[in-house]
């Protein structure tokens, strides 16, 4: 007698996705096993390939409730002709506008590091394909952020190295002379470490209402991280710039790449060097992207967010548990969490204080979508929204402003040391973020998520393009292409653009 046999997983959703192999796209299911959550698609050509997503299905379920109902840009860049991820962007069908803008300045780079999404540095640069925008190009790129936007709250300037485009500061120049809150420097550093007069110039720019922040690459304290993950040690580097910063009044955002069996043991350490430090107001963690260049690993174990989660509640539990972090609700809710504290005097203090602001207020009563209940404050809501954001860095006068709406708000009960009253007279001295971002990959690819993203590639013909479809679809190398004009494999189709923009006609310098 044949029995009947129920399946080992719960099957959550279906989606669509790209085989890693060939970056077509194919149907793919989202399913629950063993406490973990995994994507597994399949292609005709190339087989079946299942990837970990999320390491704690309870918390991938319960995030679902914070999925805030998207905002449609000002205007869309492309048309849609096979959907999604094919279309990018942003097309009509995008479910999101853009809350965080990035420019990439150049290939190029300083250091050849083993990972790289962007598969950036100095081979990359010399090579036939490599390039670098030209001013008027980032002009370009700046007024098609702003054409979307209105007035966007922060644009990010990366490469490649930003640091080391001889154009650089005129850069940030015009995004400053645009109705852009801050901007954002994504670097490793090292130009910050040599050059203190680079590091003055850029907090001479830094001023109300038009910040300037650092967002550093900071992977770990151990000189094995460093080599693994960036080729060389570059421990003594990094406190020089962190220190050239406090000295130029730089706000930091320290950066860790944290890849499985590398340096997951290094993420409580990583908060408390931001904590200490006097330029870095937050810090981020970012699961490895396996896109571009990356260290051999297995997608069955990959770390995810909820790893991160855990690891700070285990390495750190004098100060967190895992739910003082909520889902960001502007993207897919399990893409990005993000806390904020109010700290008071120095960690190596025996009175020093840290209390997450979520046990100080009902984060969840404000910013959980699904539950159908009457919202206690609509003004928090809507400070806790700018807050919990892809837009969000401590430094920038939104933040600022949020903070203070939300100051007035907290409850007293469970302060955890802190003395509220004076750590909220200055709550933007005192106040410190932790975010946890896990990037999608050809592995991970879930076009849901990807619908809703809010970080989008400003290209040089005017296109947002998400940011994960841009690592994984062949959206890079279709700019590297039409940059360089040599054929740079993998690459896709150009979208239609409704207004059309040749590439020609602003090709870069190289």
């Amino acid at each position: 007698m044949t029995t009947s046999r129920d399946r080992d997983e719960v099957f959550l959703e279906l989606t669509r996705s790209i085989c890693p192999v060939c970056k077509q796209t194919v149907d793919a299911e989202v399913n629950a096993r063993d406490g973990a959550v995994y994507l597994r698609k399949r292609c005709s050509e190339h087989g079946v390939f299942e990837a970990r997503v999320y390491g704690d299905a309870d918390m991938y379920v319960a995030a679902q409730r914070f999925n805030k109902p998207g905002t449609r840009p000002l205007q869309t860049q492309t048309e849609v002709v096979d959907g999604c991820p094919s279309d990018c962007g942003l097309c009509p069908e995008h479910k999101q506008h853009a809350c965080l803008g990035i420019i990439e300045v150049n290939t190029g780079c300083n250091l050849d590091c083993p990972i790289c999404f962007a598969d950036s540095g100095s081979p990359r640069a010399n090579g036939p394909d490599g390039y670098s925008i030209t001013v008027d190009q980032c002009a370009t790129m700046l007024d098609a952020f702003v054409a979307a936007e209105g007035e966007p709250e922060v644009v990010m300037l990366s490469g490649g190295e930003p640091t080391i485009h001889p154009d650089i500061l005129a850069m940030v120049d015009l995004a400053q002379q645009r109705p852009i809150g801050a901007v954002n420097l994504n670097t490793n550093g090292v130009r910050l470490a040599s050059d203190r007069a680079f590091a003055q110039e850029l907090g001479a720019r830094n001023r109300p209402g038009k910040s300037v922040n650092v967002y550093l690459q900071f992977d770990g304290l151990d000189a094995e991280t460093h080599l693994a993950l960036r080729g060389r040690d570059l421990r003594t580097i990094k406190q020089r710039a962190l220190d050239n910063c406090a000295e130029a009044g730089l706000t930091v955002t320290l950066v860790a790449a944290v890849e499985k069996g590398l340096n997951e043991h290094e993420i409580g350490p990583i908060i408390r060097t931001g904590l200490v430090h006097p330029a870095v107001r937050s810090v981020a963690f970012q699961p490895v992207t396996h896109s571009g260049r990356h260290v051999e690993f297995d997608p069955l174990t990959r770390l995810t967010n909820s790893d991160v989660l855990h690891a700070i509640a285990e390495q750190l539990p004098q100060w967190f548990r895992t739910d003082d972090f909520f889902p960001v609700p502007c993207c897919a809710p399990t893409c990005r969490s993000i806390t904020y504290l109010l700290t008071q005097g120095h960690p190596d203090d025996p009175d020093f204080g840290l209390v997450p602001i979520p046990r100080l207020l009902t984060v969840e009563d404000h910013l959980d979508y699904v539950a159908n209940r009457v919202i206690p404050d609509p003004s928090i809501r809507e400070a806790l929204e700018k807050l919990w954001s892809a837009s969000a860095f401590i430094g920038t006068a939104t933040n600022d402003t949020r903070l203070r709406q939300v100051a007035e708000a907290l409850d007293c009960v469970d302060a955890c040391g802190v003395n509220l009253p004076e750590a909220l007279a200055d709550i933007t001295e005192n106040a410190f973020m932790i975010v946890v971002q896990d990037f999608l990959d050809p592995y991970t690819l879930n076009v849901r998520q990807l619908m809703k993203c809010c970080v989008e590639e400003i290209t040089p013909d005017g296109r947002l393009i998400p940011f994960c479809a841009y690592n994984s679809v062949g959206y890079r190398e279709q700019v590297r292409t039409e940059m360089s004009g040599i054929a740079v494999p993998n690459a896709v189709e150009l979208a239609p653009l409704l207004t059309p923009t040749p590439y020609g006609s602003r090709k870069a310098s190289r």
